[in-house]
């Protein structure tokens, strides 16, 4: 059998020398610039830690408040209690939100902001109350979830008060041990939601005898018997038919809502 060739033999040479010389250069300028990748990686890194937590450059100097509307800008920074001082990326935005919620129940969501480089912001919605209970002159409020969340001395203008029967007998006696006091309240404000704008707006008050015997007192005395909460809008529109249709009645019956009526005048 006959030997390598020569040209054999030389690449044989070659490839026991290892890669050419090109090659080898390469490799080290790709090592070279990965090293040097990595080092500036590392000062980058440091420099951001450097400038959110060592530096004066990212520290909390602003608090701003949007959004209240019966609280105060002051009340909320107060109650929010935001470290000024302190570096921007440490403030605990969590907290403060959760501290808002438990101490000021008027607050119905906030929103913490960290607005670099220099300021917190806190981004309130307050709470709006669907209906009033009246007690020793001051009124409790109640917003569109039945939470009782304010007192105040003033009754909020144009806010229906609600009238619950707590008589422990019949019809109602009866609604309180199925619902409770909690549940008549909820299936009010239910109510409360559904009634025509038009009607909304001259609604005095919203009385509770039991789940399914829910009227309206309008601001000229009319009256109008809605039933339980259910089939609400059904029953807003065949109020505003109503309304429409005889002007002059005094009372107004949608508790069956695919048979509404009206009487006196």
């Amino acid at each position: 059998m006959a030997g390598p060739t020569a040209a054999e033999r030389g690449e044989r040479r070659r490839e026991a020398s290892g890669p050419p010389p090109v090659r080898r250069r390469f490799r080290r300028r790709h090592l070279r610039l990965i090293v040097i990748l990595a080092v500036a990686l590392v000062f980058l890194g440091s420099g951001a830690f450097w400038l959110l937590y060592g530096s004066d450059l990212a520290r909390v100097e602003r608090v701003s408040v949007s959004g209240t509307r019966v609280l105060t800008p002051g009340e909320v920074r107060g109650v929010a209690d935001v470290p000024v001082g302190d570096q921007l990326i440490a403030v605990d935005t969590d907290a403060i939100a959760s501290r808002l919620r438990e101490e000021l129940p008027r607050i119905d969501t906030v929103d913490v902001v960290r607005s670099w480089p220099h300021e917190i912001e806190l981004n309130i919605t307050e709470r709006t109350p669907v209906l009033v209970v009246e007690k020793d002159g001051e009124f409790t409020e109640i917003d569109r979830e039945g939470i009782r969340y304010a007192t105040v001395s003033r009754a909020p203008k144009s806010v229906p008060r609600l009238e619950l029967n707590t008589r422990r007998s019949g019809a109602t006696a009866a609604s309180l041990r199925r619902f409770g006091e909690g549940g008549l309240v909820r299936e009010a404000v239910r109510v409360a939601r559904e009634v025509p704008d038009a009607v909304a707006r001259t609604t005095r008050s919203v009385k509770v005898r039991s789940y399914d015997d829910i009227s309206l007192e309008l601001a000229d005395g009319r009256t109008v018997a809605w039933g339980s909460g259910e089939n609400g809008t059904t029953k807003g529109r065949a109020l505003s038919a109503l309304l429409k249709a005889a002007p002059e009645a005094r009372h107004f019956d949608v508790s069956v809502p695919t048979a509404p009526a009206s009487s006196g005048s």
